[in-house]
């Protein structure tokens, strides 16, 4: 009775087990572990914490979480990565409502009136091509804060004259590209006169630093006029010679290697992948840029002069290091 009652019983749970087994073997992939995280999804992860943090904790918003930062999330997005509704929803209202991007900091320190609306509108842009926000007027009002700002030789003077720009100032060539973008954008008829003064500007500017050769290359994107090509490639010639023998750069040839200026660099060569080493000189800035990640998922902060501590710089350094690696990443990832 014993291997009777046995037998009834393993057959019994052969017809429960094996119709299991078949659903496994069909399901296949789905029931494997869950893919490591790669750099940028460590990236994501740690600025969709960041990015609501500073609003909630701080509040007030700023260039750092609420500009670059959630600019790379709203980048992330566009490009298919998850990013929780709730990292960018505060920072989305916000984006919307230019009319109080003047708003005075809490603690009484002076803005940089043209550096805050160059940053927003920056992400507001990034916002709109990401489709997270579909009304195209807190573009147009932007805009309108961002060309009263401009100078007559076609600049934005966003600190002085000369110094060297840094993940949260951007330095007057990236700002000058980060600003054509929002003017072009909301709308290039318009601004067209602007747009004209910031290219005639931009082709007579003498890049000595890697940031400046990579906001030029931006900027210049799909000209070619002698002027724009001639510039294009003294930028090119600039960033190969500038790169670091560990793949990276610093913001000059003699400079250490920071993530803040291999991000530019890597912005700016994505534009011009057949270029001679292009290809090349992206591989390993991107291994670089992949190797200075921290286990938490950001960047140590690039600051002028090096060395120095600041929240708003790392959460900035990984805002542009989170879009260079997603500006690089293989088609497919």
């Amino acid at each position: 009775m014993f291997f009777r009652g046995t037998a009834r019983y393993n057959a019994r749970a052969m017809r429960t087990v094996l119709p299991t087994l078949v659903l496994v073997l069909l399901a296949g992939p789905s029931f494997a572990e869950p893919p490591a995280p790669t750099p940028e999804s460590r990236a994501v992860a740690h600025l969709a914490r960041e990015v609501p943090a500073w609003p909630a904790e701080e509040k007030c918003f700023s260039c750092h979480n609420s500009g670059v930062g959630a600019g790379a999330l709203f980048a992330a997005v566009r490009l298919g990565h998850k990013v929780p509704d709730k990292a960018l929803e505060e920072t989305t209202r916000w984006l919307g409502q230019p009319e109080k991007w003047d708003a005075r900091r809490d603690d009484g320190l002076r803005t940089d009136k043209a550096l805050v609306h160059i940053q927003f509108g920056a992400a507001l842009v990034e916002a709109l091509d990401a489709g997270v926000i579909k009304e195209r007027q807190p573009l147009l009002d932007a805009a309108k804060l961002i060309a009263a700002a401009q100078h007559k030789d076609g600049s934005w003077q966003v600190n002085a004259e000369g110094t060297l720009g840094s993940p949260t100032t951007l330095g007057l060539a990236l700002a000058a590209q980060l600003a054509r973008r929002v003017l072009v954008k909301a709308d290039a008829k318009m601004y067209a006169d602007a747009i004209a003064r910031t290219d005639r500007w931009l082709r007579q500017l003498d890049a000595k630093s890697v940031p400046d050769a990579a906001a030029l290359l931006l900027a210049l994107e799909g000209a070619d006029d002698r002027e724009a090509l001639a510039q294009r490639k003294r930028c090119l010639e600039r960033l190969r010679k500038c790169q670091d023998k560990h793949g990276g750069w610093g913001p000059y040839a003699t400079s250490a290697v920071e993530p803040f200026d291999t991000a530019l660099a890597l912005l700016a060569l994505a534009r011009y992948p057949k270029e001679e080493g292009a290809a090349e000189m992206i591989k390993r800035g991107r291994a670089y840029l992949i190797g200075a990640q921290e286990k938490e998922g950001n960047w140590p902060e690039t600051t002028r002069p090096a060395g120095a501590v600041s929240y708003a710089q790392r959460t900035a350094t990984t805002g542009w290091a989170l879009q260079a690696l997603l500006a690089t990443a293989a088609p497919g990832r």
